[in-house]
């Protein structure tokens, strides 16, 4: 099987991009044409959600459209309604009788204070990544839900990096493919568990008169949140962050089973990101079938693991230096 190691890698997933470079903020849709079976994990303490409780398999409405993935904080979630507004003109939806109402779930993380909190993702912007969405190869870094994504941010941005928007697939054997695509922009450091150390995040330095870790090493978030300046600086670090993504498979799930793979994606998030899930975080995972391929849920849900570690890390080392931040990405 040829895969071009992003989550298009999934039949009958689009994804498309739109941002603003100079507000640093963008959207990213994945896009589900004829729908597919969705689940959803919301995992993070001050999330920012819509359409979330649809997904829980205890509700009528099996599939969704599209997953919008926005910047903005709150104000982001306008974008789903420009996506909506691009489904409806090409008759996508669920048939409701009167009309067929397009379902459409997103997330958004906190990015206005790296560039123009007064330019966030709207319907405009939704439409167009809408309209942009392609089964062609993922562009990975400052891009899309990524453009304004940072990491390490415990003391605001003065210690930050710059993050951004990855993604990965894996062969998952006998034809099924998962895929995950992620917007990094968490609280904690990037922590590549293979090699053991932070590739990414909160920087060594100096605060005013106060040293933050040692010279030309990075602080490390989880041993600075136990110092005495850490723990009487948490309030501080608590707006400005969460990680959002999908996991999507081309073998057949119901809406549990969708649920249980976005579960088990989240274990991937926190391999990568040190410390994860945390009140300051709004960690989301949507999990997306579009297929007919029989698969192990427990096997889907351990690879979409391995693939949003991946996508993580990727999200990471593609992210370019922007906003007075620095990033890995320096070509």
């Amino acid at each position: 099987m040829k895969l071009n190691h992003t989550l298009t890698d999934v039949r009958g997933v689009e994804v498309g991009h739109a941002q603003n470079e100079d507000a640093l903020t963008g959207c990213t849709v994945i896009l589900c044409r004829k729908g597919a079976v969705a689940g959803v994990d919301v995992r993070g303490g001050a999330p920012g959600t819509r359409e979330t409780d649809l997904l829980n398999p205890i509700n009528h409405v099996q599939k969704a459209h599209a997953i919008v993935l926005a910047g903005g904080s709150a104000f982001g979630l306008d974008a789903a309604s420009g996506v909506m507004r691009y489904l409806e003109e090409h008759k996508i939806g669920f048939n409701a009788g009167a009309a067929k109402v397009p379902i459409v779930p997103s997330a958004i993380l906190y990015d206005l204070s790296l560039g123009r909190a007064d330019i966030r993702p709207d319907a405009a912007m939704g439409y167009e990544a809408a309209a942009a969405a392609s089964f062609a190869p993922v562009t990975e870094g400052n891009i899309g839900a990524g453009t304004g994504a940072s990491v390490g941010k415990m003391f605001g941005n003065a210690l930050a990096m710059k993050a951004g928007l990855g993604t990965a697939s894996m062969d998952a054997g006998g034809g099924v493919v998962v895929g995950a695509l992620v917007a990094v922009n968490a609280f904690g450091d990037v922590f590549d568990p293979y090699i053991g150390v932070i590739v990414a995040g909160l920087r060594s330095g100096k605060i005013g008169p106060l040293r933050v870790g040692r010279a030309n090493h990075f602080a490390d978030t989880l041993t600075m949140m136990k110092k005495p300046i850490g723990r009487g600086i948490l309030g501080f670090a608590s707006r400005a962050n969460t990680v959002i993504g999908v996991v999507a498979t081309n073998a057949k799930l119901d809406k549990a089973q969708a649920t249980k793979m976005a579960q088990m994606a989240q274990d991937g998030l926190a391999r990568a990101i040190r410390p994860a899930h945390t009140m300051f975080d709004g960690d989301t995972i949507f999990a997306l079938s579009t297929g007919t391929r029989r698969a192990d849920v427990s096997l889907l849900g351990a690879v979409a693991a391995e693939a949003m570690t991946e996508a993580i890390l990727r999200a990471a080392r593609a992210a370019k230096p922007a906003g007075g931040l620095p990033g890995l990405n320096t070509e």
